[in-house]
Formats: C-alpha cells, structure tokens, sequence
C-alpha cells in the first residue's frame, strides 16, 4: 500500500476536501502525509510581472504558513503523521503542476492527492487546471477529488 502521500493544499474548499480524503488514504495504510503549498513569488498577481516587491513576497508566505498549520493541525486530529512544505516556483517558466511534480519525485510520494474545481469550457480555457496539468507530469498515481458544485 501507500508509505507516503503527498496532497497540494491552497486553504480553498476544494483543497479542505482533497485534505480529508488524503487524510483516509493515509489513515487506512498508515502512510505519512506531505502537505504541499506552492507560492508563485515570480508573478503572484499574473500580470506578467517580474518584480515582485518583498513585503508582498513576505505577506504571501506568511499566509502559506498559516494554511500549512491549518493542514499539520487536522492530520494531527486524525492520528496522521504530517510534514508541511513550502515550495516555490524557480522561474518564470516554471509552472504550479511541474513544481509539485518536482516535488513529489523527491520525496519518493506513491500517491498525489489534489482538489480540482471541474471547470469547463470558458472558464477552464482562461483559469487553466493545475490538476490537469499535474496529472499529464505526474510520476506516480494522482487521486483528484472534485470539488462541490
């Protein structure tokens, strides 16, 4: 079975529910539990820009801080060991999905579990999918839990 999962966490209702299933799957096989969030400090706004003021920078970590303990803090709830990580992108080709993916391969994770909004259509070609995106990179299986319509 499954010795380490790992899950992306961004505090959004999706990824509370990606949270809980990934919490049952390393429950059930008495795996540990990464919980991954990445922060775009290249161009956090998506405005194509390069500079990126540092207190900006600071306030974006800070809050990923925040939504990692809310993570550690369930995991320890539930009896599931957990280690939080805070990524970042490494240029401005890098992209959400191939970070995790990095990620991912360098702890060896056996399982990815990510939250997905399931948009379609206009919605889906403007905002892009990270889920998708990550599925088409992924070394290992990818458990995707479909958000709430």
């Amino acid at each position: 079975m499954y010795e380490k999962i790992m899950m992306a966490f961004d505090g959004s209702e999706t990824s509370l529910q990606a949270l809980e299933e990934a919490l049952r799957f390393a429950q059930l096989a008495g795996a540990k539990l990464y919980v991954a969030h990445v922060i775009d400090v290249i161009a956090p706004l998506g405005m194509g820009l390069t500079y990126v003021p540092p207190d900006l920078i600071d306030a974006y970590r800070e809050e990923a801080k925040r939504l990692l303990d809310v993570a550690r803090s369930k995991a320890v709830a539930a009896g599931v060991t957990c280690e939080t990580m805070l990524l970042e992108l490494e240029g401005v080709t890098d992209g959400v999905a191939v970070c995790l993916n990095r990620c991912a391969t360098r702890i060896d994770a056996q399982l990815v579990v990510l939250g997905t909004h399931g948009r379609r259509g206009v919605s889906r070609a403007f905002l892009g999918s990270v889920a998708e995106a990550f599925v088409r990179v992924a070394d290992c299986p990818v458990l995707l839990v479909r958000g709430l319509l």
